[in-house]
């Protein structure tokens, strides 16, 4: 049985990328989007033409109900995931002053809380098979901030300390948590980083944040 990866945000934009690539890498790929199932289709007929499983499923990562249930469905239908990558995000973009409680909170909610969700519903399943690999993807504005982008930034910061922590409880049972920290770049590079995250590799690698951005938050 090959190895599965369960990707968020999956349908689409550099989740898509990254599920593909775990796919020719040789993972069944859970793919999840925010809208509907139909809309991880075109991502999972690409990874079956690669020769593996995929499944698409439809959740809102910021709701624990919804995410208990995605990751039982997807231990029943594909196996307990060995690689999590927490790709699922969105922007309320404005000045902090013009930023209403629900664009912040649904920024965080998405951003932060829906990653510390899979990571929780996952976490058990990754310490039971000593090894795994749990990647988050954030942002160079976690690492130096952006004009008008203050809860974006906030939440992608957040996913920074979420990363370290979560590296710190797992290193003992062989499990790695890194966080990927794209600037404005080719979407082959972002893949390229979790596809070395993800596989055997990386094995000493974990608790750490990898700029992919071109120098950009020097």
């Amino acid at each position: 049985m090959s190895p599965v990866a369960l990707v968020t945000g999956g349908s689409r934009g550099i989740g898509r990328a990254i599920a593909e690539r775990l796919g020719r890498d040789g993972f069944d790929v859970a793919v999840v989007a925010s809208s509907s199932v139909s809309a991880t289709d075109e991502t999972c007929r690409a990874i079956t033409a690669a020769g593996q499983r995929a499944q698409g499923y439809a959740c809102d990562v910021s709701d624990s109900v919804q995410v208990k249930a995605l990751v039982k469905r997807v231990q029943q239908d594909l196996g307990q995931p060995q690689v999590l990558v927490n790709n699922a995000g969105i922007i309320r973009d404005n000045v902090t002053a013009m930023i209403n409680d629900e664009d912040f909170d649904r920024v965080m909610d998405v951003n932060l809380r829906g990653a510390f969700l899979l990571i929780r519903e996952c976490y058990l399943g990754l310490l039971r098979q000593r090894t795994g690999s749990i990647i988050n993807v954030s942002s160079v504005s976690g690492i130096s901030g952006n004009a008008g982008q203050s809860n974006y930034a906030a939440a992608k910061a957040g996913l920074i300390g979420l990363t370290k922590s979560v590296a710190r409880e797992l290193a003992e049972r062989g499990v790695r948590c890194n966080a990927v920290a794209p600037g404005v770049i080719n979407t082959d590079m972002a893949i390229n980083l979790v596809s070395f995250l993800a596989g055997s590799d990386s094995t000493y690698v974990t608790g750490t944040v990898v700029r992919v951005d071109g120098g950009l938050a020097m």
